[in-house]
């Protein structure tokens, strides 16, 4: 059975960092694009960044670069979000999703961030 499970997420105040964790189990991780994604209130969901299987090319959207860091550890079957420098439009449910070459797709169930003074 798959299971993706994040955790990580919180209330953080404006320029404050977190980290996100999202632990993978049921399938052959380390053949799968690993991404983040994120969706705020009222707002469709949007890919945060994403990783290859074997780790060696990143994507990010344009609004993170050079704040939020994807990394993954295939021996663990887990990735990461760091995430530093936040702003309160970084504020959204953020969701783990793996996608294997025939596109089947799974997604965690998702994290809570909270950027608020």
């Amino acid at each position: 059975q798959v299971h993706l499970v994040e955790s990580g997420g919180g209330l953080v105040q404006p320029g404050g960092s977190l980290r996100l964790t999202c632990a993978a189990s049921g399938f052959s991780f380390s053949n799968y694009v690993m991404s983040w994604n994120r969706q705020a209130p009222g707002k469709e969901r949007e890919l945060v960044a994403a990783i290859a299987s074997a780790g060696g090319i990143t994507n990010y959207a344009d609004s993170v670069k050079g704040r939020f860091t994807i990394s993954r550890d295939n021996a663990k079957n887990t990735i990461y979000l760091q995430m530093n420098s936040l702003k309160p439009a970084d504020t959204a449910v953020y969701s783990c999703k793996a996608r294997g070459i025939l596109g089947n797709t799974y997604w965690g169930q998702g994290t809570q961030v909270t950027v608020s003074s």
